[in-house]
């Protein structure tokens, strides 16, 4: 197996006094492209899920500080967003966040949530019980892979803690970027996958 060691995030942009509008610079970094995705595929652990035993949200510390009041929802929040402008806490104030899974804008940001794109629950049962917290934290608030965006809550909730196989995005035309990031998060993280989760993920990278 894989052991890639994973730098714990990326700095927040500076805030000033006052309303900041940002329009969104980028979503998540984008993913190795179908090739790489496939190769990448290839050489992860082929094995049946682990337990879940001992399992809690709480051993993945996540929306950690980032920069003076902003944490790391508050960043991605940011990014994804267009026109989002924050007040003096780093509170959204207006904007709005279109929802790559189900291809919804969504205007009120309560209704936005920070998905992991592979889910914490996903992670201790295919590898991260095994970790340190130190590195299970890096992986709940991971800026530098595609592990976190920013979609609607409704989205998330259907998607809960599924693998591929179980939930893939209601928008069609997404297949092949969420096969890509899913791959790359567990390439970097040296998660296992089960054999259906593998043959869901080949089905949707056919699609690039």
């Amino acid at each position: 197996m894989r052991r890639v060691s994973v730098l714990a995030g990326v700095g927040a942009a500076v805030l000033v006094a006052g309303p900041l509008v940002q329009p969104a610079s980028a979503y998540p970094p984008a993913p190795p492209g179908e090739a790489v995705s496939r190769d990448h595929l290839a050489r992860l652990t082929v094995a049946p899920d682990g337990s879940m035993d001992g399992y809690d949200r709480d051993l993945f510390p996540h929306w950690g500080a980032r920069d003076g009041t902003c944490d790391t929802r508050d960043v991605v929040l940011r990014r994804d967003g267009v026109d989002v402008t924050v007040d003096e806490e780093c509170e959204p104030t207006g904007g709005r966040w279109y929802s790559v899974y189900d291809g919804q804008w969504v205007s009120d940001d309560s209704q936005v949530h920070i998905d992991h794109v592979v889910p914490l629950a996903e992670a201790w049962r295919t590898g991260a019980r095994d970790w340190t917290g130190t590195r299970r934290e890096t992986f709940a608030n991971d800026l530098d892979t595609q592990q976190l965006i920013a979609v609607s809550g409704s989205s998330n909730l259907s998607k809960g803690d599924a693998e591929p196989e179980e939930w893939q995005p209601g928008n069609t035309g997404y297949h092949c970027m969420y096969a890509r990031s899913w791959i790359n998060v567990k390439y970097v993280y040296d998660l296992t996958v089960t054999a259906a989760e593998t043959g869901a993920l080949e089905d949707m990278l056919a699609t690039c």
